[in-house]
């Protein structure tokens, strides 16, 4: 029916290998080590030949593979430059590009997710994708709606197979654990895996993402900053909406000019702390590809398959502990995560040293303006992952309770793609408008 089944055996062997080169790499520094090269050169040049041949392979895959490698590719900001310089581009291509699916298979999902006569739906219909990702792709059309009217129109048709093909790349993903942290340290990817594993059965219902996207649509209808287009259609794999016409955040982060970077980050800010108030639900995927820069100045959001469902909006304890860690009251801070579940069982831990612990990651929010960039973000990767760390010690004593890993996971993406942006803006206030109970000065 597609090619996605016959490739089956060819993306899993491709998966499978990875391991296997890994461990050569790693027989490799232990011959070098042996000869006296010094142990952090090894390390980076293993760390660079894994993470290469990683992003080369996750980059010509479609299912759960590429669907993980989107989701890593947000933290690239955090990765060291040595590491992440050769293949930052491979990284912001699998945001957006995938090989595309034969017309003929576009025109059997059509036919039967549409009727025999779907031809009629739409005044033209471009056979080529405009873009290419892990579960389905996008065509431009010209939609004929019920009064004849035509719209242009974005319709997105998912791939055959592609349950399977989720399910079966991330299984396989989930033994690669040890690599990723060859080349991060500290990375753990099962959580993650998980998570993205909970996702796949909406993600792949069209008609829950075009609930969800009625719904942002709502909440920010007429909204200045904010553009959610509209749904046109929808069936379990085929979802048709407004096409948006803008400058995809992948081409800013390339090579937007500065004040571009700075409103891109702003926005995107808006959009992640505003929704759960406004509209009950959590964008949860924020890789650049799901955001355009529109020609008026608005965010346009393009994709609503993942999303989180927080109909009490963002929970008010993150808000007031983060206040309470900005005017420093150690005491109160311990106590209220000990109350969350971030702190477990009832043995004393270290007031100041959880406070000095948390504060840094709040250094964003400290002042009126802050700047995210790629060092800021690697200096903070290094002090929570690196061993040697004293904040390293001290987080193996804190645990992210389920009820927050989904918030947390979505929080580091952001966080992730405000540095690629390298964007200023005034991330307290937008704090102070939309985090519940967030008050960082008594």
């Amino acid at each position: 029916m597609t090619d996605i089944p016959r490739r089956a055996v060819s993306r899993t062997a491709k998966l499978a290998a990875l391991p296997l080169g890994f461990a050569g790499r790693t027989v490799l520094g232990m011959g070098k080590r042996v000869t006296g090269l010094a142990s952090d050169v090894i390390s980076a040049e293993i760390q660079q030949r894994t993470a290469e041949q990683l992003f080369s392979v996750l980059g010509q895959l479609k299912g759960g593979a590429m669907k993980f490698g989107q989701a890593l590719s947000v933290f690239e900001a955090a990765l060291p430059e040595e590491v992440a310089a050769p293949y930052r581009q491979a990284l912001t291509k699998l945001q957006e590009a995938a090989p595309p699916l034969p017309a003929a298979t576009v025109h059997k999902v059509l036919a039967e997710q549409l009727g025999p006569d779907w031809r009629g739906f739409f005044v033209t219909f471009d056979d080529k994708p405009a873009a290419a990702a892990s579960i389905g792709q996008v065509h431009r059309a010209v939609w004929r709606d019920p009064e004849g009217i035509p719209r242009d129109a974005a319709v997105k048709i998912q791939y055959p197979g592609a349950g399977d093909a989720l399910l079966a790349d991330l299984k396989q993903l989930s033994r690669l654990g040890g690599m990723f942290r060859a080349f991060q340290p500290g990375l753990d990817v099962k959580p993650l895996l998980a998570e993205l594993r909970e996702r796949i059965t909406e993600e792949l219902d069209y008609e829950l993402e075009a609930e969800s996207q009625r719904a942002f649509g709502a909440a920010y209808a007429d909204d200045p900053e904010i553009f959610v287009p509209a749904v046109l259609a929808a069936t379990p794999r085929v979802l048709v909406t407004e096409w948006v016409e803008g400058i995809p955040l992948a081409d800013i982060i390339r090579e937007g000019a500065e004040e571009q970077r700075d409103e891109a980050g702003r926005l995107m800010a808006i959009l992640h702390l505003s929704a759960p108030m406004r509209a009950g639900l959590l964008h949860a995927d924020p890789h650049p590809g799901n955001f355009r820069l529109l020609p008026d100045g608005r965010l346009g959001v393009i994709d609503f398959g993942a999303v989180a469902r927080m109909p009490e909006g963002t929970p008010e304890p993150i808000g007031r502990l983060a206040g309470m860690a900005l005017r420093g009251e150690a005491d109160a801070v311990v106590a209220g995560l000990r109350e969350e579940g971030f702190v477990s069982g009832t043995e004393p831990i270290d007031a100041q040293a959880v406070l000095d612990y948390v504060r840094p990651m709040l250094d964003p929010v400290a002042t009126e303006e802050f700047r995210f960039t790629r060092s800021w973000l690697r200096s903070e990767a290094a002090r929570l992952a690196s061993p040697r760390s004293p904040a390293y010690q001290l987080g193996r004593q804190l645990n992210l309770p389920p009820s927050y890993l989904l918030i947390h996971r979505v929080t580091l993406g952001s966080i992730g793609v405000l540095c690629q942006l390298n964007a200023k803006a005034p991330y307290r206030a937008i704090l102070e408008r939309w985090l519940p109970g967030f008050a960082p000065v008594g």
